[in-house]
């Protein structure tokens, strides 16, 4: 299960790299904001709150925000702080994954 989260979650980030990279080529992109609007939006449209942060490069974090029901938002921001949600679900389930502990 870790496993497949951190193959979902490097994918994710492929995938933003190549829209944040290269936007002109990307097709438009429809679910992007200012990063604190759509953080007020998650939080009170789906009680979202932050539970990870990773450093795609020097110009993009990758965020994933989740509820206590389950569903679950990935966010890439950009330095200039434009938010685009790139993914979203449902059934979020925490694992103990992390340096040393072993699945």
């Amino acid at each position: 299960m870790a496993r497949n989260l951190i193959r979902i979650l490097t994918g994710a980030a492929l995938m933003a790299l190549a829209v944040i990279a290269h936007p002109a080529a990307a097709q438009p992109v429809l679910n992007c904001a200012e990063h604190s609007k759509i953080v007020e939006f998650l939080g009170s449209h789906y009680s979202e709150t932050l539970l990870a942060v990773g450093l795609i490069n020097e110009t993009a974090i990758l965020e994933v925000y989740a509820s206590e029901s389950g569903s679950w938002t990935m966010l890439v921001t950009n330095v200039s702080g434009r938010s685009c949600v790139v993914f979203a679900g449902q059934n979020w389930e925490a694992v103990p994954v992390g340096p040393g502990v072993k699945t």
